[in-house]
């Protein structure tokens, strides 16, 4: 085909990961092929109730599930690869490539969830090179970033050479030995790089990112001071950073007790493939550490953002079943909160304090460095590809346009880059970059209790629920439209100064009033032979309740009608016919 033919374009969509942090997902299409690179999830805001995971809009996916040719995976954080399983339950991925850890942490989420099935996985080394499609060839670049076995990839497109940085930083002496290919980069960029999409996250941060290593003489120093039990609480894909921790614990005589399924989970993974080295009497079980002195103890745990169902979490609100802080015990958060958890974990530290522990936190304290590159990093990345276009990714909106500006520094013209948002459609071309529409974006939320997703209705009413409380309402109507008993009313978290006799009286004279008025709009037929439209009746009264309490109470409870009605296949009553009822939930049904 003719590269200048308009169908020849390159379009790039991110559906997540944009004006955010959290749920890194795009696509990449040219002609009739779509290529997906990452699929994570976020964590749910206060607000969402209910609610465990929150994934992209993927009805574009959805919708052109037959153009889909392949995955390609950076690396194994959550929020890259956690939205993998729920997107295989809609539609296929012929196949997935990736790091080995991330296939080996994808592997058992997939079998998890039933859908192992629905795609093939294949591992990748360090510069190789995969066909996905006619018109892709992706090529795996090792980079340095806060989990082990993470990629920047060099995708060949029938345009040019587009450079997707996945996260990174510039680490001159990673833990594992493991350093960025530069060379390859460099390569690249002087062969041609047509765009480069690259993470904002720390654009605002003048400098270089510190290196992970520089955390283990502050952790050796807390570790040395510690006299009671320790607990140690990290990301728990962290590899490096779970590496020096069991090192540690190693040097300062302590058994290690690891509490949190995702944290067992990793550490078996990158013990099998040899990032994490030590020996298996390291470990022991929780009641075995029980009867050990507190000073030969180390607890390491989930739970450093202070995620609701965590083990630090639990054992902070005193809900753990089997562990207790007590006095002289020391915590370290050997991570900082991310945007939107900092409430969250600063509760959880405070929980701990008030029940004894001594609690290590805080950048000043040395213990934790981020995995994303600050300004200098950001600035050789394009120094070595020198990219024709750019695209900043992977940040919220002030990281984006700082990204940008530093990029002007180095020389990118400002009409050959574009900062967008989730579910704009980038065309671009060998001469051209633009934004050229939009796909449906946005969140879906999942309820993993229920297996099912949690409509934005559904979310509402919770919301409701939670913020003004709810009013239920039971009440039995006769065939000609009469209350047959007082309607029972329950309020629950609502607040009013109204008595709840008055509420009653009057929640029964408005029932009244609204089936004397409209009655017949729902009632047609004969008196001998009735015929009531009892659903339609039923959403009526509820929404005519509804706004008569949210006008009398001055709030806006979430308000449900339990209906009771008689049947409407009359048989005997008293002259000789009878009829049966029917309950609200048949109604409803």
């Amino acid at each position: 085909m003719a590269k200048n033919e308009a169908t020849s374009a390159l379009k790039i969509i991110p559906l997540g990961g944009l004006h955010e942090i959290g749920k890194n997902t795009c696509v990449f299409e040219y002609d009739d092929e779509i290529i997906l690179l990452d699929a994570g999830l976020a964590f749910p805001t206060e607000a969402m109730h209910g609610v465990n995971i929150v994934l992209p809009d993927m009805t574009y996916l959805r919708e052109n599930r037959h153009k889909i040719k392949g995955m390609i995976v950076t690396h194994g954080h959550e929020d890259h690869i956690g939205g993998i399983a729920f997107h295989l339950k809609q539609f296929d991925i012929p196949v997935i490539y990736g790091p080995r850890l991330a296939m080996a942490m994808l592997e058992g989420k997939l079998e998890e969830a039933g859908v192992r099935d629905r795609t093939e996985l294949r591992k990748v080394l360090p510069r190789d090179v995969v066909r996905i499609g006619k018109h892709f060839f992706v090529e795996y670049i090792r980079n340095t970033h806060s989990i082990a076995d993470s990629f920047t990839v060099a995708i060949h497109t029938p345009l040019g050479v587009v450079i997707h940085t996945g996260d990174f930083k510039i680490d001159h002496t990673p833990v594992d030995g493991e350093r960025f290919d530069l060379q390859r980069l460099a390569e690249h960029g002087e062969k041609g790089v047509l765009c480069l999409l690259s993470d904002s996250t720390n654009s605002e941060v003048p400098g270089f990112t510190p290196s992970e290593s520089a955390v283990f003489p502050n952790l050796d120093r807390v570790f040395g001071q510690a006299t009671g039990r320790l607990f140690v609480t990290t990301f728990a894909s962290s590899v490096h950073r779970i590496n020096m921790i069991l090192q540690l614990a190693k040097k300062h005589h302590r058994v290690v007790t690891v509490v949190g399924r995702s944290m067992l989970n990793l550490i078996a993974h990158a013990r099998n493939l040899g990032y994490i080295k030590c020996e298996d009497n390291l470990f022991q079980p929780l009641h075995t550490v029980r009867g050990m002195p507190d000073e030969n103890v180390l607890i390491l745990t989930t739970g450093s953002q202070g995620e609701t169902m965590a083990a630090m979490t639990r054992i902070a609100n005193q809900e753990h079943p089997h562990i207790k802080i007590r006095e002289g015990d020391t915590v370290v958060f050997s991570a900082n909160p991310i945007p939107g958890n900092t409430i969250a974990v600063v509760n959880t530290i405070d929980k701990l304090m008030i029940q004894g522990a001594k609690v290590v936190y805080g950048r000043e304290q040395g213990i934790h460095v981020s995995g994303h590159g600050c300004q200098e990093e950001q600035k050789l990345m394009i120094a070595l590809t020198r990219p024709k276009f750019f695209v900043p990714v992977h940040g919220e909106h002030r990281m984006l346009v700082k990204h940008a500006e530093t990029a002007r520094k180095m020389g990118v013209p400002a009409e050959n880059m574009v900062i967008i948002q989730n579910g704009d459609v980038i065309e671009l071309t060998e001469e051209s970059i633009r934004v050229a529409g939009k796909v449906p974006s946005g969140i879906e939320l999942v309820d993993t209790t229920s297996s099912g997703m949690v409509s934005a209705k559904v979310l509402q009413e919770r919301q409701r629920m939670a913020e003004e409380g709810i009013v239920t309402i039971a009440a039995a109507i006769d065939w000609q439209g009469k209350l047959m008993a007082k309607p029972e009313i329950h309020l629950r978290g609502v607040v009013t100064s109204v008595e709840r006799s008055l509420v009653q009286k009057w929640v029964q004279q408005r029932i009244e009033e609204i089936l004397s008025v409209r009655w017949s709009e729902f009632a047609t037929g004969t008196t001998e032979q009735p015929q009531v439209d009892w659903g339609g009746l039923h959403g009526m009264l509820e929404r005519e309740l509804h706004r008569s309490i949210k006008r009398e109470l001055q709030c806006q409870p979430s308000v449900t009608l339990l209906m009771q009605t008689p049947d409407e296949a009359p048989v005997k009553v008293a002259d000789g016919r009878r009829r049966r009822t029917r309950t609200a939930a048949q109604v409803a049904s």
